[in-house]
């Protein structure tokens, strides 16, 4: 069931966050859906409802020019299919004003982000509020940005001297005045794998300060992966020439919560995996040259990080909850 980003906010808020991860490929959309469903592998018919989590697919524009976007559509409907019980949004990760208008008029799209955050203020509201008009119309959730993070996401590259936390005032004013849905704020992550090199975390001050001032309203951290030390070992076992780097500390997540961090993107981790196993693999069976041989412990392996980010979230076990509220509005 697709459903928007505000239907699943507004249960979760102050409780837990909803995982938001991106997707390119067949592999990866049939581990998200797996492991949010706490269903590893493919034999297994029946979810442990105490672990099965509603989620949010991003895409990317990255993602979506990789082939042609309807090719992610298309699997991603079908997962609806072979997983109707999944709850989930279907989310443009960092678009530009013409993607956004794109997904919005595409009828498929549940939620867009409109990325305007390297725009001055009044510019970053003004393109903002055009999107949300446009999308509410049809009933779509709009997530908007404000503060810049450090690091590479798809096209776009912030040094860290650029790099500047959310202003807790401008926030509320930004808010007020553009009508979004939900706000992505800057409070000490980072984009990409190359995240920190010391024992950085997230500001709690900030996101605390942001909370008094918007009381029960979303607020998204991006650049949330923990780039997991075990993988990077493993790709640089396989070959692979990683350099030392962390990422945001797992046992942040719930805290950030609790204090209205709703939705919690994650992206970087997924392909460290994806890298991990095809690595190993190729090391491993030199002579196999079956692409489904190393698909099939991705989509384990996938899964398994799924299932276990989400207990991180606290999302684990909510599924059920999500139901129940969606159907009684319904």
């Amino acid at each position: 069931m697709i459903v928007t980003t505000k239907e699943l906010f507004k249960e979760a808020y102050g409780k837990y966050a909803v995982g938001a991860y991106n997707i390119n490929n067949l592999e990866q959309t049939i581990g998200l859906f797996r492991g949010n469903l706490a269903k590893i592998n493919s034999n297994e018919e029946e979810s442990d409802k105490s672990k099965t989590a509603p989620f949010i697919i991003q895409l990317s524009r990255g993602a979506r020019k990789y082939t042609d976007k309807r090719y992610l559509e298309a699997m991603i409907r079908t997962s609806e299919e072979v997983f109707p019980e999944a709850i989930f949004a279907v989310h443009l990760d960092h678009g530009t004003e013409e993607a956004c208008y794109d997904c919005i008029d595409s009828g498929f799209y549940s939620s867009v982000m409109i990325d305007a955050s390297h725009e001055d203020f009044d510019k970053n509201i003004e393109i903002t509020r055009r999107v949300v008009e446009r999308a509410h119309d049809k009933g779509i959730s709009v997530e908007a940005e404000l503060g810049m993070l450090g690091g590479v996401e798809e096209d776009i590259e912030v040094s860290e001297e650029h790099a500047c936390l959310t202003d807790p005032e401008q926030a509320v004013e930004f808010v007020e005045r553009s009508g979004c849905d939900s706000l992505a704020v800057a409070i000490g992550t980072s984009h990409g794998a190359y995240k920190f090199q010391g024992s950085q975390g997230l500001h709690f001050d900030r996101i605390q300060q942001i909370q008094n001032l918007l009381p029960n309203f979303p607020l998204v951290m991006h650049g949330s992966s923990s780039v997991p030390q075990d993988w990077v070992e493993r790709i640089n076992a396989a070959g692979g020439t990683l350099p030392k780097t962390s990422g945001v500390n797992e046992d942040q997540y719930l805290p950030a919560a609790k204090l209205g961090v709703t939705k919690v993107n994650i992206d970087t981790d997924g392909r460290l995996i994806w890298c991990g196993v095809y690595r190993e693999n190729f090391r491993d069976n030199p002579n196999d040259f079956d692409p489904r041989t190393p698909g099939k412990p991705f989509m384990a392996a996938y899964a398994e990080f799924i299932l276990a980010k989400n207990i991180k979230l606290g999302s684990a076990g909510q599924l059920e909850s999500v139901r129940e509220a969606i159907t009684q509005t319904a």
